[in-house]
């Protein structure tokens, strides 16, 4: 028998860091990233980012920055591309966006290892209304199509994505804001993203009627729900069909307010288990609360966990990080001049320092809120976070539109190939065997039965055999799929399914 390979374990309960990897690196601020490659001590390093609000970025599926994304304040098509290196990429300056913070979201084109999609809305009319899309190919270090236009209308700031129940494909969300008549609406619009391109273009009118133009839409960590929150405080929670792109069953858990009467509630993150939510206010007095999503009441739940005074604070954007902790950036405000760009003598523990959420699944003082304590080397951050999707998201396993990944076990393109599985409890290991094959690189995934990928690995093998001890030790009770794809992922010539019981 080989020698067990022992994983590091994370507290989310999975059995090893890599699952993570794609959303492991974020920049933001004034020359701020933080590396989350090794959750229990995340690296700052330096970027070439300064910007007050929309970032993105993304790794690969080993942790390494591929290439990231911002917009500048008061600029015209403002968005910026860099590569790894630090370096603007080609063709990478006068993207749309306008300094807004959720204009920005990049897609990995479905089915292409170095094509990705970056969608960028304009919210007012500094840059051409509407939502656009550019592709970056990163073997030419270059945006090789720019600002293509899908709609024209005025945008909310709330772009977001979500990935599509069968783990390959994904749902790019938007909403319509009028900036004319300022008339409400209640309208949610989305495209498909695969492999045949931008589809299926939706527009549904779902829960309440909104009329500001800054939001935020954030997903739960199984994409199933979400939530929608404006800066006329609305704070409403949908369920998510990530199979249709069908929202439903609105909860109003806080209504909108109006010009005069309002927090101007700025940003929402929900917990590992998503059923906790927590959210931001950014006005001049602000709170930062928790929300208990399984209570009858939600609203009635609300605990406030801080009360900040502008000036100086002013709270921004709540994530949830890959350790599988919240963040929440602030900006320092002197009372006197709008502090961005920060000038050479605004350094404060407000802004060289993210508060933090350590046990957010807790309610209550348990969830060990942490005030400025997370310090970014000397680093300034403003209202932003990277508005970055989880690109690690799995699929739903064993639902309507898990095309890709099936519960029988039966290979997808090479029946000759065989993959076996047996877990011991007695080494609370699973046993991962493969024959038959004639790839020679590899990419191995677990799910649990949420979709979740809770391991990943990818590398080379000799065929026509592949072997792995997978350490389980951890690993909560029920049932996990393994995914074992062999050269061109995610559409390799082989892919195997096999399904395995933790005792």
């Amino acid at each position: 028998m080989k020698k067990i390979i022992i994983l590091i374990l994370i507290n989310l309960g999975f059995c090893s860091l890599s699952a993570q990897n794609r959303n492991s690196v974020w920049v933001f601020g004034d020359s701020v990233g933080i590396d989350f490659s090794n959750t229990m001590s995340p690296q700052v390093f330096s970027s070439s980012i300064d910007t007050r609000g929309s970032c993105v970025s993304i790794a690969d599926s080993n942790g390494n920055m591929m290439f990231y994304a911002n917009t500048r304040a008061s600029v015209i098509r403002s968005t910026q591309v860099w590569n790894n290196l630090d370096q603007l990429i080609q063709n990478g300056d006068s993207v749309n966006g306008e300094g807004w913070y959720h204009e920005l979201v990049i897609i990995p084109k479905p089915e292409s290892e170095h094509l990705f999609y970056l969608f960028s809305i304009c919210v007012d009319n500094s840059c051409p209304f509407g939502l656009y899309y550019s592709i970056i190919d990163i073997q030419k270090d270059s945006v090789i199509q720019k600002n293509i236009p899908l709609q024209s209308f005025p945008m909310v700031d709330c772009l977001t994505a979500v990935k599509h129940g069968n783990g390959r494909d994904w749902w790019l969300i938007f909403r319509r804001w009028d900036q004319f008549t300022f008339n409400y609406n209640n309208e949610f619009h989305s495209y498909l993203i695969s492999p045949i391109g931008i589809t299926n273009y939706n527009v549904q009118m779902i829960g309440s009627n909104h009329r500001a133009n800054q939001g935020e839409l954030t997903f739960a960590p199984n994409g199933e729900r979400l939530i929608n929150t404006d800066g006329l405080d609305l704070l409403e929670l949908f369920d998510f069909n990530r199979c249709t792109g069908i929202l439903s069953n609105p909860v109003l858990i806080q209504p909108a307010g109006n010009s005069l009467n309002y927090h101007l509630t700025w940003s929402s993150a929900f917990s590992p288990n998503g059923n906790v939510l927590y959210v931001s206010t950014s006005k001049d007095t602000n709170y930062i609360y928790q929300l208990d999503l399984t209570a009858s009441n939600i609203f009635a739940s609300r605990i406030n966990l801080d009360t900040l005074y502008s000036p100086p604070i002013q709270p921004g954007s709540l994530k949830l990080a890959p350790d599988g902790k919240i963040y929440l950036s602030c900006a320092y405000y002197d009372g006197v001049t709008f502090n961005y760009p920060y000038n050479n003598m605004e350094y404060d523990s407000v802004n060289m320092n993210l508060s933090v959420i350590n046990y957010p699944d807790s309610l209550g003082t348990a969830c060990g809120y942490s005030p400025f304590s997370f310090y970014l080397g000397g680093k300034r951050t403003y209202w932003g976070l990277p508005n970055n999707p989880d690109y690690d998201l799995g699929p739903l396993v064993g639902s309507p539109c898990d095309t890709l990944t099936s519960l029988n076990g039966a290979a997808a393109a090479v029946p000759a190939a065989g993959l076996y599985v047996y877990y011991s409890p007695q080494w609370q290991t699973a046993f991962i065997n493969a024959d038959k094959l004639s790839g020679t690189t590899y990419r191995l995934s677990v799910f649990d039965l949420m979709g979740k990928e809770v391991f990943s690995e990818s590398g080379k093998i000799t065929p026509p055999y592949f072997t792995k001890n997978l350490s389980c030790g951890g690993w909560a009770k029920g049932m996990y799929v393994v995914r074992l794809e062999c050269d061109s992922y995610p559409m390799g010539a082989e892919r195997l399914v096999k399904k395995f019981v933790v005792e």
